[in-house]
């Protein structure tokens, strides 16, 4: 904790792609810990895998945490007291560390190649052995070493990891024993003169005063190596929090196979993001009740450590449709209507239909839609089916429209779209009492007047409540269904 008693926590995403929702569930759970306790939120990019790291996936990720709604107080973007926040430019204070633990012999060169510490490992496993690295190097003379650089070798530094046992008490597992002798010494400076995960982790963790660290369990293993360099360096330790990893529901890690795994994917599907937020703060955490439904304001007034659990959460793909449904069906009906037209455009037969610029249309269509679809990409799809002039009937239901009181029913609704000067015209005279009235002049309701309107205009059993879709078709494009449908009839 730091002196001021300051909560401060961090959430650090490695910048190799996009936000994984493991890791948009940490930083959640990261978010709302902070808010809550009124304290500091850092951003923070571990970007020291050269290799894969990139700004455009940094920036891809602030994009995805914005979508999602969580700000932070500090990070690359805005800066802040205990910055840099991007670990390539924080390369001299891990080399003021190392060279620090070098100079109290809790650290020491070592040479050995790729090749080497792979032999090790095989020997190792071959013996029944947990692989750990032998410690060869640790006690090499000054002599030896200078041979070996003469060589051309660049030395790792290795971490002298202490034989003792660790025990961390974690926020969210309890007491956590790491016995002496199971961790090897570890590399802390890579040859290339970066920083190791561990020790980057440790050394801007400290400087950055955080006061929590709150993590999936995937990442308890590492911790006996930062308590350790955390003692080494007297440097005062964090609380540890470690939250359950995410399971697919074959309980094996969260992977492709598995449907879309990133933030990015979900919201290109059509998810908005507080569904996604709602479903995610519930996995591994329980506010106590049977409420399922939560603004993010009420997940900080709510949200604590204690209610975090320590099984693996399941991620349930139809779970997370039927919240998102909810939370389509929640928006306002201008926000609706917007939404819903906005994703249908993104088909270019209905980008280019005019009944896309009619108002009455879009609010139609999004009136049409709320309760028939699960997620927004479904809509391209839907709207398209509605500005067809006609559609397939198979023969068995279009024999329907062979009954004599059906056909009429039918003819007679094609004869008014077709007297209709406009869709808000033609939406009167196919409201729930226009088409009541309609089935009173020919003696019928219920199924008998609905169901041979249906058929002719969709070719369906069942869909979208007649009153809304009629319209919706524009008159038309029900008298040409209706035509088209009755063609051919005995």
């Amino acid at each position: 904790m730091t002196n001021d008693e300051t909560v401060r926590v961090r959430f650090a995403p490695a910048p190799t792609g996009s936000l994984h929702v493991g890791g948009a569930r940490t930083a959640l759970f990261n978010y709302l810990f902070a808010r809550r306790a009124r304290g500091v939120l850092v951003l923070r990019s571990e970007d020291t895998d050269v290799g894969r790291s990139s700004l455009d996936s940094e920036l891809a990720i602030q994009d995805d945490l914005r979508w999602l709604g969580l700000s932070w107080d500090e990070g690359p973007d805005i800066g802040g007291p205990y910055g840099p926040y991007r670990q390539t430019d924080r390369v001299d204070r891990y080399g003021l560390s190392a060279a620090r633990l070098l100079e109290t012999e809790q650290a020491y060169p070592c040479y050995c190649t790729p090749q080497e510490l792979e032999e090790e490992r095989k020997a190792a496993e071959a013996a029944g052995h947990m692989p750990r690295y032998s410690g060869k190097c640790r006690d090499l003379s000054r002599a030896q070493r200078a041979d070996l650089e003469a060589q051309g070798r660049k030395p790792a530094i290795r971490f002298t990891m202490p034989q003792r046992d660790v025990y961390v008490e974690d926020l969210v597992r309890g007491a956590v024993h790491f016995p002496a002798g199971s961790i090897g010494d570890f590399v802390i400076m890579k040859s290339d003169g970066n920083p190791a995960y561990n020790f980057a982790a440790v050394v801007d963790d400290s400087e950055m005063e955080i006061s929590h660290v709150i993590r999936a369990d995937e990442h308890l293993p590492n911790t006996p190596r930062q308590v350790s360099l955390y003692e080494a360096l007297e440097l005062p330790l964090p609380l540890f929090a470690h939250v359950s990893m995410i399971l697919a529901p074959d309980h094996q890690k969260l992977s492709k196979r598995h449907g879309a795994t990133s933030v990015a994917e979900y919201r290109d599907q059509g998810y908005v993001p507080e569904a996604l937020v709602n479903y995610l703060a519930l996995l591994g955490w329980s506010p106590g009740d049977d409420r399922e439904f939560f603004t993010l304001d009420e997940l900080v007034e709510r949200f604590s450590l204690e209610r975090v659990t320590k099984s693996p959460a399941v991620f349930d793909h139809a779970k997370l449709r039927w919240f998102n449904a909810h939370y389509l069906r929640a928006l306002p009906r201008d926000e609706r209507t917007e939404l819903f037209a906005r994703w249908a455009a993104q088909d270019p037969l209905v980008a280019q239909a005019p009944d896309l610029k009619d108002p009455l249309w879009r609010g139609l269509l999004a009136d049409a839609m709320t309760d028939h679809v699960e997620t927004l990409d479904q809509v391209p799809a839907l709207a398209v089916d509605v500005l067809r002039d006609d559609v397939h009937i198979d023969t068995a239901m279009r024999g329907e429209l062979n009954d004599p009181v059906a056909r009429e029913i039918v003819q007679e609704l094609a004869a008014v779209a077709a007297g209709s000067s406009d869709r808000a015209a033609f939406a009167q005279a196919s409201s729930k009492d226009a088409l009541a009235q309609l089935g009173a002049r020919h003696s019928v309701k219920g199924r008998a007047l609905f169901h041979p309107i249906r058929v002719a205009v969709t070719g369906q059993e069942r869909g979208i409540e007649l009153p809304i879709l009629l319209p919706l078709l524009g008159p038309q494009r029900v008298a040409k269904r209706i035509r088209s449908a009755l063609s051919g009839l005995k």
